[in-house]
């Protein structure tokens, strides 16, 4: 992978208004989200697992965290739901088609416009499966989730 450079902010921020310190935190939680983040780097990115954990330990949320990891250059990678993956996987959609259930979910998100990161993974709480799972069948139906809790898409 590639560093994150200023090309890469300008893009992201011509696409999504995060702003500053969008939980207004004090500048002492600030630095320690900071020391978190550096601390928690694999290759030089935050996995989003990690970021989710972090936001968790500190009481703050998911946003600050992704705002943070910005601010320092520092890319999420490895999405839970499987978004900006430069690969998708490849599968047989078969066993996906047998899971009426998840299926039907993802449909009513879709369809009362809340395909979005947090009602998946409050779908994939509720039906007890992974969050890729999830975001694996959207990507099959052609559906994007939108509004990342990390502030990333």
């Amino acid at each position: 992978m590639r560093d994150f450079n200023d090309t890469d902010r300008n893009k992201k921020s011509g696409r999504i208004q995060a702003k500053t310190n969008p939980a207004n935190l004090p500048a002492t939680k600030s630095k320690i989200l900071e020391e978190k983040v550096k601390a928690s780097l694999k290759d030089g990115y935050l996995p989003c697992g990690i970021a989710f954990k972090i936001a968790y330990e500190e009481n703050v949320p998911k946003i600050a965290v992704g705002e943070t990891a910005d601010r320092l250059g520092h890319r999420i990678t490895n999405c839970q739901i499987g978004c900006f993956k430069v690969d998708k996987t490849v599968f047989d959609d078969t066993a996906l088609k047998t899971n009426d259930e998840i299926i039907s979910g993802i449909e009513k998100l879709k369809d009362a416009d809340e395909l979005t990161c947090e009602k998946v993974f409050e779908l994939a709480k509720e039906l007890k499966v992974a969050p890729m799972l999830l975001g694996n069948t959207a990507t099959l139906k052609g559906w994007k989730v939108r509004r990342c809790q990390l502030g990333c898409f």
